[in-house]
């Protein structure tokens, strides 16, 4: 369940925590904990990146429990989609103060997607611009 990250960028950093991991990690990991609370079990892979300087792309494999893979079997997608997305609008602020906590920036939108058949989900964090960076934009 650890997490990998491949680059870290200028606009990356490094998580606000005392642990000084990269952005990505701590994001990966946090992801994998929500999981683990809200489903009763956590994604055996969890990969954060960076997709340009304002969104976080958090994907996560084998999230499925054993009734939402019965589910799969018995060709149910999408119930079993329309139940994982109520869940995850539910706890929709945890996920959001922890990318908060972690990156030090607000989270613009939330987006959250599975797909039942790979057994893969997203998370998808858009955070607003740096102070910084609004004055380029012009």
């Amino acid at each position: 369940m650890v997490s990998m990250t491949e680059r870290q960028g200028p606009a990356e950093g490094r998580a606000r925590s005392s642990e000084a991991q990269p952005v990505q990690m701590a994001v990966s990991n946090a992801m994998v904990r929500i999981y683990k609370e809200t489903f009763g079990r956590g994604p055996t892979k969890a990969r954060t990146n960076f997709a340009g300087p304002d969104i976080l792309i958090c994907t996560l494999r084998e999230t499925l429990t054993p009734a939402e893979r019965r589910l799969v079997e018995l060709d149910e997608h999408e119930r079993l989609r329309e139940t994982r997305m109520y869940f995850q609008h539910a706890v929709e602020p945890e996920f959001r103060h922890a990318v908060e906590e972690i990156t030090g920036r607000k989270v613009e939108a939330f987006v959250s997607g599975i797909d039942t058949s790979q057994d893969l989900a997203s998370e998808i964090f858009y955070l607003e611009p740096e102070a910084d960076e609004s004055l380029h934009l012009a």
